[in-house]
């Protein structure tokens, strides 16, 4: 379930942000030299698409690859239930000290 989550998520989120931009299919697979159908495909979760690809997509669509990455996570997050995403460590843990030392 895991990935077909992913690839449906992503799919969702390069479609609103191609239909933000006002941009049809067409246009982004010309943008993105990626055929129309593959774009369709991974538009509708059907197909994975590789790092290069969704490079590609994330130019084409004018998004940070990072922000796409985001909103994928909060989206999946939301469908698992979980209530917020869970934050970075920002410190590295701590080393206790051991009483036998």
């Amino acid at each position: 379930m895991g990935m077909a989550l992913f690839r449906r998520m992503l799919g969702d989120v390069l479609r609103e942000r191609r239909s933000e931009l006002g941009l049809t299919l067409r246009e982004v697979s010309g943008v993105a030299r990626v055929s129309l159908g593959y774009i369709s495909e991974i538009e509708r979760g059907q197909k994975e698409a590789s790092s290069e690809l969704l490079a590609s997509l994330c130019d084409a669509l004018e998004v940070p690859l990072s922000q796409v990455l985001r909103d994928v996570a909060d989206a999946v997050a939301v469908e698992e239930g979980a209530t917020a995403p869970t934050p970075l460590r920002t410190q590295p843990d701590q080393v206790v000290a051991s009483a036998a030392a």
